[in-house]
């Protein structure tokens, strides 16, 4: 394997009782279980033997908290990369599953109209140029050693589908992309590749309630 790793790393469970869409709104932070989430992701990458030269995490709480382990395990400060930050969405507090969901309720289905952009919140193509762009300046600054981002599910998976060169338009609910997982790239002259994804809190998500975004 490469020297010189970038790994996209997704934040644990938050504290959403409401199960309500929190995107970008404040306030949002790790449950009890989300900290023993991100602690099983601090781990892993502490156990693998690698050097990480650098971590950034989204300026949103729950990446923030899911970053400090992390730091503390590999002896690293803590950078904010606003691009790397979960899409806007016009579902932001509202209800997100269950039978009073809002994605229910005919009031708002004209949001709904175009999933392939989407037409509900920030266009996937978007999401996919701001990752490329956080991704390449990280590569590029960083000489020796891994790179670590703490993000969220949606950035992550759009990086995983824009890089394998598929279609962004997809199923939310079918994202491979669990809680504090670790989704790992390397590039190789001009193309990124991915190389590894680990799921080191996978004993945890069962049981879990948070719901996250679309």
């Amino acid at each position: 394997m490469s020297d010189k790793l970038l790994h996209l790393v997704r934040h644990g469970e938050v504290h959403n009782p409401d199960r309500v869409l929190y995107g970008r709104l404040p306030g949002y932070r790790l449950s009890e279980r989300g900290h023993q989430m991100a602690e099983a992701a601090a781990l892993e990458l502490a156990g693998s033997d690698r050097i990480v030269a650098r971590l950034l995490a989204s300026p949103l709480e729950r990446a923030q908290q899911s970053a400090r382990p992390i730091a503390s395990a590999l002896g690293l400060e803590i950078g904010t990369e606003e691009r790397i930050i979960e899409p806007a969405n016009f579902f932001e507090g509202k209800v997100n599953s269950g039978g009073d969901s809002a994605f229910r309720n005919p009031r708002y289905w004209y949001r709904l109209w175009n999933p392939l952009v989407p037409s509900w919140g920030e266009p996937y193509r978007q999401i996919a140029g701001r990752m490329r762009r956080a991704m390449n300046e990280a590569w590029e600054q960083v000489r020796g050693g891994d790179i670590v981002m703490v993000s969220h599910q949606s950035p992550i998976w759009i990086a995983h589908l824009d890089i394998a060169g598929r279609p962004l338009f997809h199923n939310p609910a079918k994202r491979r992309c669990e809680l504090s997982s670790i989704t790992s790239f390397e590039k190789r002259g001009e193309r990124w590749f991915e190389v590894d994804y680990r799921t080191p809190a996978s004993g945890l998500v069962e049981g879990a309630v948070d719901v996250g975004a679309v």
